[in-house]
């Protein structure tokens, strides 16, 4: 049962963000990035307050995510991350992304905070990074 509100072209939108930002990271990697962007929809926190819907969380300007602005986002939605699109918006959580709320790449280790937020842990390329419970309940 989906934890969000979706339609089928916010299934499309959110499968092309999981693939633009990790698909050097696998399945996995992507399922992890859809993590991230379901739980700023339910958030209700932080910068995430305004976020209602997927298409507001893929949109969100400032603080969304730089794959929008590159041409790889806009390439139509494939059947596989549609799949992994499904899986996150019925609820599958995959550590370290459980809670994330914000997540990037970066050149060598993962700080232990980025943006005053605490590191979740890295899979493969991504660093991730959660709020404590008392800031954002609504992601535990």
């Amino acid at each position: 049962m989906a934890v969000i509100s979706y339609n089928e072209e916010e299934v499309k939108l959110l499968a092309r963000l999981m693939r633009a930002e990790a698909e050097g990271d696998g399945n996995l990697g992507m399922l992890m990035v859809g993590n991230t962007g379901v739980n700023r929809v339910m958030a209700d926190c932080l910068d995430f307050q305004p976020i209602r819907s997927i298409t507001d969380m893929v949109f969100q300007s400032p603080g969304g995510f730089e794959a929008v602005q590159k041409g790889y986002f806009y390439q139509p939605a494939r059947e596989n991350e549609k799949r992994l699109a499904r899986r996150v918006i019925n609820g599958e959580r995959f550590h370290p992304a459980t809670h994330s709320l914000w997540f990037f790449k970066p050149t060598g280790d993962c700080p232990a905070q980025w943006y005053n937020q605490w590191n979740a842990g890295r899979f493969k390329s991504h660093c991730f990074f959660s709020p404590v419970p008392s800031a954002c309940p609504n992601i535990y």
